[in-house]
């Protein structure tokens, strides 16, 4: 872990994640007017805090060179100006998608003339497990918006700062746009952190792990079905 990640505490996933909750039920229920323009919020709170974010990149690179990390998951761990230029683009890209939330899907009537339509609806709280890429967190983020969840995102220590400068940023533009700012959240870094989204059962409706294949399998192996 990294000296941030052991230096910033954070609350427990669990207070995170019922906090969590609480943000996913406003945002369910968000207009895709709502959605859009928290979106766009966001994309340009990224580009109007430039300096911060890469003062926070340079810190986790500090450190991520000082250990044994190789060339390449440097890189995947550095931020420019233009990658992160490059991420507030993907948030406005979200904003052309049409809004999954109150599409149906498909319908039928039956032979007493009820009618049964599937119809597409949050989540609630998604837990996003991931490594390396800080760019992830503001892809996770805008995803989880879009549809009206919640996020809780635990991203890896050797990006600790870089993440928690950029969530405080997605989070703020949230609730600038009349959204609750804890429909984003950064859980910590420590290894505990998984296991407790894993299990958080009535908490967290769903962990989606994004990495290799170690990670995946023990997500898989560990987690805690809802029912």
């Amino acid at each position: 872990m990294t000296q941030g990640a052991r230096a910033e505490q954070q609350d427990s996933v669990g207070t995170q994640a019922l906090a969590a909750r609480t943000a996913a039920r406003a945002l369910a229920a968000a207009s895709s007017a709502k959605k859009n323009a928290a979106l766009t919020g966001m994309a340009d709170a990224l580009g109007g805090q430039l300096p911060e974010i890469l003062e926070a990149n340079a810190a986790d690179l500090v450190n991520a060179e000082g250990g044994d990390m190789s060339t390449a998951m440097l890189d995947r761990l550095r931020l420019t100006e233009q990658r992160i230029l490059d991420m507030a683009e993907a948030l406005r890209k979200l904003i052309a998608l049409p809004d999954p939330v109150g599409q149906v899907v498909r319908g039928s009537a039956l032979s007493n003339g009820l009618q049964v339509t599937q119809v597409r609806v949050p989540l609630g709280v998604v837990a996003i497990v991931y490594e390396g890429r800080p760019n992830v967190t503001a892809d996770a983020a805008g995803l989880c918006i879009k549809s009206g969840n919640a996020a809780l995102l635990r991203g890896s220590a050797s990006a600790y700062q870089t993440n928690r400068v950029l969530v405080a940023i997605l989070s703020n533009a949230l609730a600038c746009a009349g959204l609750p700012g804890q429909g984003i959240q950064l859980v910590g870094a420590h290894r505990s952190t998984v296991g407790e989204l894993l299990t958080a059962r009535g908490l967290v409706d769903v962990v989606i792990p994004r990495g290799g294949a170690g990670l995946i399998e023990h997500v898989v192996s560990h987690a805690t079905p809802c029912r």
